[in-house]
């Protein structure tokens, strides 16, 4: 995938690795959601966390990734980074020793901790700006929070993944977390933030990536 110059590999699991600066790509990752969810009285599996955390740490070592930034979100809710359990908080001691974590600060959880890491705003890297929310009118902007996602028709099947979009000026990164949701790239949510003559979409499969056609992409 090519944006504003520069080169990147996206991956199945949703995540961007960026090979010229040893980083990876993640957005919205909304751990200790679940739990969270229990806190008020809905009580669901709390597995979402540790899911998540696995399929990171497997990109991590896949890419050799050094450098690991976090595009907001990453926890469901700020008292999250007090939830986790045991062995959870143990697999992020050891991910943020193998790499440099970077966490950036999300609407739902903008408040720095203390966990292992830098908590930042928002991130400029090689002339791209790296933060959570998506602006209109933005260039070489990265960003998560609307958890993007195609839905297709083709040979008479609807089909609809979380997928990147980006128009060479704003890329928007799929949400990570194993208990996110999605919202169609042609949703009220993301009018006027691309020049859809110039937008590009790549769908995540169960296994590998898609690139897809503006012209087969649908509501709903």
């Amino acid at each position: 995938m090519r944006f504003a110059g520069h080169v990147f590999q996206p991956l199945p699991s949703g995540a961007l690795y960026w090979h010229a600066q040893r980083t990876l790509l993640v957005a919205d990752l909304h751990l200790e959601k679940m739990s969270s969810f229990a806190r008020r009285g809905q009580m669901l599996p709390p597995y979402d966390t540790g899911l998540t955390l696995k399929r990171l740490d497997a990109d991590l070592h896949s890419t050799g990734a050094q450098r690991l930034v976090s595009l907001g979100d990453s926890f469901h809710r700020d008292e999250g980074t007090t939830t986790l359990s045991d062995a959870d908080r143990a697999r992020i001691d050891t991910m943020t020793d193998l790499a440099e974590w970077l966490w950036l600060s999300g609407n739902h959880d903008p408040k720095p901790h203390v966990l292992g890491g830098q908590c930042l705003p928002h991130l400029e890297l090689n002339g791209l700006t790296l933060t959570h929310e998506p602006r209109r009118g933005a260039t070489n902007l990265v960003a998560g929070h609307l958890h993007p996602a195609a839905h297709i028709y083709l040979e008479g099947r609807a089909t609809r993944r979380p997928c990147f979009v980006h128009d060479n000026r704003l890329l928007i990164l799929p949400a990570y977390g194993s208990s996110t949701g999605s919202i169609n790239i042609l949703s009220p949510a993301f009018v006027d933030l691309f020049h859809w003559a110039s937008i590009e979409v790549t769908m995540l499969g169960r296994d590998r990536l898609y690139p897809i056609s503006p012209r087969r992409l649908v509501r709903g």
